[in-house]
């Protein structure tokens, strides 16, 4: 695109916010409800590491089960969460958001119902099914409600908030100890009920965006008439830089942080579940605090490539820190801290830059879905490591070849990071350097 014709679109653009911008109340009511979704569905996807100790002691399942029961949630998602995406763009926000989280409700239900690693799996398998999905209509709801104005504190709010739901689970051996004591299935019965919770969160805002729709023109792009499949792979380099970044950023972060971690610092470093469990959710706690400040950061300074690529240099760090130093379990989880507030505080914001806004449900379909694929592939080699290493109490040496695994990826990360920095400060950039840049409307061919 030219010149001339970004101007023009840009004052398009502006023009066509100012008639149809609902008062801020409606968005922050908008925000607010898909968040609470959030919450619970983040609790969900996260109450399986809390038990990991309680899944070996009473089931009797291996490193690798337990790396399956949530491998197996991204399991669909190698394809459904492309197709979850255009559901988005072809049906709207309000009845995805609503149908995905139904089927959330479903699996998490199903994983709380039998000890049998089967019907547990199936469960993990269903609820994935729908989550990922979920989050993807949602990312596409604050995209919609939010471009143009604060868009990245709009994001690290609803990770703020999303954030608190895993911090939640991991925290729920200490509030919810009496459920623990009873066993496996009264935890898991817990994270349906935070589920319901998601659900009653999402039928808020399909009334609050059906009403708003009534009184306001809220400008949502029209659907395509028919489905392009090769558009899938016409989006810039820029993006696919992004998508990089979030698959390996994902494939560290998630295996580490919500199967394994608590976990190994019992095993590792001698930690009983409830601290450890404590120690663990702290990465949240951070989060939960500094992703809207790192988004409003981003917004008022810009430089949001290189800020990614500082932040995945430290979860690089965490690693060797753990590997092979005596430092503090302190010194990683503030590092990991860091790093999983400012790169996804600036990370998911950054497509509605990059792509149209009639795509955007696509754009984050795709990069969901390959996400997906490195999240399957390294909680069960991170579990096949362990087991194949011996990790245990006894041999803590056995988790280095999962350190290795991860501080590599975490390089690969940096990578895409820099190869981002590269382009966004050349001729063919998008802005995401400036300070708040306005979201360029249109396909980033």
């Amino acid at each position: 695109m030219n010149d001339d014709a970004r101007t023009t679109s840009e004052a398009l653009t502006a023009a066509d916010e100012a008639a149809a911008a609902p008062p801020a109340a409606v968005r922050w009511t908008v925000l607010v409800l898909v968040s609470v979704a959030m919450f619970g569905n983040y609790y969900a996807y996260d109450s399986i590491a809390p038990l990991a100790d309680h899944l070996q002691r009473l089931l009797g399942f291996s490193d690798t089960q337990l790396g399956t029961l949530n491998a197996i949630y991204s399991f669909p998602n190698v394809l459904m969460v492309l197709v979850g995406g255009i559901v988005v763009d072809r049906v709207g926000t309000r009845k995805a958001t609503l149908a995905f989280a139904a089927i959330c409700l479903l699996g998490t239900v199903v994983t709380a119902l039998s000890p049998s690693f089967v019907v547990m799996a199936a469960g993990r398998l269903l609820f994935g099914l729908g989550a990922e999905s979920m989050i993807v209509a949602i990312t596409v709801v604050l995209g919609q409600w939010f471009v143009g104005r604060q868009l990245g504190f709009a994001f690290g709010v609803n990770l703020s908030i999303a954030r608190a739901g895993s911090y939640a689970a991991d925290w729920s051996p200490t509030f919810a100890r009496p459920l623990y004591e009873m066993g496996w299935q009264e935890p898991l019965a817990l994270a349906a009920l935070m589920m319901a919770g998601a659900v009653v969160a999402t039928v808020g805002y399909y009334g609050v965006e059906a009403r708003a729709e009534k009184r306001y023109d809220l400008a949502r792009p029209q659907p395509a008439e028919r489905i392009v499949w090769a558009d899938v792979f016409r989006f810039d380099r820029s993006y696919w830089y992004v998508v990089g970044l979030c698959v390996t950023f994902y494939s560290v972060i998630f295996p580490f942080r919500s199967t394994f971690a608590i976990k190994y610092f019992q095993h590792a470093h001698g930690l009983e579940l409830d601290a450890a469990g404590v120690m663990n959710s702290h990465v949240f706690l951070a989060a939960i605090v500094a992703t809207p400040l790192f988004g409003l950061l981003a917004d008022k300074v810009g430089h949001r490539a290189l800020l990614m690529a500082a932040g995945t240099f430290l979860l690089f760090a965490c690693f060797p820190l753990l590997a092979y130093t005596g430092a503090s379990l302190w010194v990683s989880t503030v590092l990991l801290g860091i790093a999983f507030s400012l790169v996804p505080a600036i990370l998911w914001p950054a497509i509605p830059y990059l792509v149209s806004a009639r795509r955007l449900g696509t754009a984050y379909g795709l990069m969901t879905m390959l996400q997906n694929v490195g999240l399957f592939a390294c909680n069960v080699g991170a579990g096949w490591l362990n087991d194949a290493s011996g990790a245990s109490a006894e041999n803590p040496s056995g988790y280095l070849p999962m350190l290795w695994m991860f501080g590599i990826l975490s390089l690969a990360g940096f990578a895409f990071a820099f190869a981002l920095w590269k382009r966004e400060t050349g001729s063919e950039g998008h802005r995401l350097e400036e300070p708040q840049p306005r979201a360029k409307l249109i396909d980033a061919a």
